[in-house]
């Protein structure tokens, strides 16, 4: 699929670009390629192709799951201005 520069413009205006006549002028081949290339791309014939998740077939290394921090929950709600049930409780802001 080639395209032209008034299709470059086009689509430059549309992702609101603003390319000077050298900049459509150098991107129109370019863009031209990669649209080539895709069309290449989708005449493959992937029927008998499972789908992958990730190319390599490799397990994630896990950790253990262990508690690192200590609960300081109780310790700032001490030290809050106002606690009711646990919550933080804040001037209304918004009327």
């Amino acid at each position: 699929m080639s395209l032209t520069p008034e299709n470059v413009k086009k689509i430059a205006d549309l992702a609101q670009l603003n390319l000077s006549k050298e900049e459509i002028t150098q991107y129109t081949p370019q863009l031209s390629n990669i649209l080539d290339l895709i069309e290449q791309m989708s005449q493959v014939d992937t029927n008998q192709i499972q789908p992958l998740a990730h190319p390599l077939d490799l397990a994630q290394r896990g950790r253990v799951d262990q508690v690192v921090e200590e609960d300081l929950r109780e310790k700032f709600q001490r030290i809050a201005p106002k606690v009711q049930a646990g919550l933080y409780l804040v001037p209304k802001v918004i009327e």
